[in-house]
């Protein structure tokens, strides 16, 4: 079966959003994945009517900022977020863990916080039936494979994205994650790299040189996909791109170039 593809904008600053969302429309995408800030995107009414004139839905916007910030401030800004993808109808609500501690090793107590914090929010989307979605991000609070384990079973109301080039970093075996946790899977992310042994600084965190999905095929892609329908997953599996190319940074040029990542993956079979 195939998936509905979508583009992580990730990015993208301060785009004509038009031209560049009919950039995607032309190289195949079915819709995207929006990081962009309130006072550039404007009301919601706006934005989909954009998303419409092109035929390019909104299929996630995220956090700005992670649950466990408990600053009110923080909080509210972030409520507004969801306030918007509510009105949007965007398919879920994505956001990762904080940084790590200063100072100290990551406890069980910090996981737990950070899994109860994200509840809370997943109590006030649930007013726009709308679902929060944990990113699996290496070099933050929950970093390794046993973290994420359990963090996870700490996490009742949100739901989870695995991003399978973070898990395969972490040493889950990629494919094996989206069998693991299928009950809480709500969105799935790839994303690849070039190096065959990722590099780490001084302090542990992981340096990977980011690609098209695709140019490098450091992950068992087609194991993944293979998962996915072993499972029935049927929501949406969005593509990240690679480093920039520079000089042609913009949405419009990153959009297009986009198409032979698009095509990779449909011809995989997602």
């Amino acid at each position: 079966m195939a998936f509905k593809l979508g583009y992580c904008a990730l990015r993208w600053r301060n785009p004509d959003l038009e031209p560049a969302l009919e950039a995607l429309k032309a190289a195949g995408w079915d819709g995207w994945e929006c990081r962009l800030p309130l006072d550039w995107l404007g009301p919601a009414s706006r934005v989909k009517k954009i998303c419409d004139n092109v035929g390019m839905p909104m299929a996630v916007y995220t956090a700005q900022g992670s649950p466990e910030i408990s600053d009110w401030e923080h909080q509210e800004r972030n409520k507004r977020r969801i306030d918007f993808a509510g009105e949007m109808g965007v398919d879920c609500f994505m956001y990762m863990s904080g940084r790590k501690p200063e100072g100290r090793e990551v406890t069980h107590d910090d996981l737990k916080r950070g899994a109860e914090a994200a509840d809370d929010w997943a109590e006030y989307a649930a007013q726009y039936d709308l679902e929060m979605s944990y990113h699996i991000h290496t070099n933050l609070l929950v970093d390794t494979a046993e973290d994420w384990t359990f963090y996870m079973a700490n996490l009742h109301k949100a739901k989870l994205c695995i991003d399978v080039s973070h898990a395969q970093l972490w040493g889950y075996d990629a494919a094996q994650s989206l069998r693991d946790f299928k009950d809480q899977l709500n969105y799935v992310h790839l994303q690849d790299w070039a190096d065959e042994d990722v590099q780490r600084d001084s302090e542990g965190r992981f340096l990977p040189d980011w690609v098209d999905v695709g140019e490098a095929e450091c992950l068992d892609f087609e194991g993944c996909l293979e998962a996915l329908e072993e499972t029935g997953y049927d929501r949406w599996v969005t593509a990240c791109p690679g480093e920039p190319v520079p000089g042609a940074e913009d949405a419009v040029s990153e959009a297009t170039r986009s198409a032979k990542m698009y095509q990779y993956c449909r011809d995989m079979g997602y």
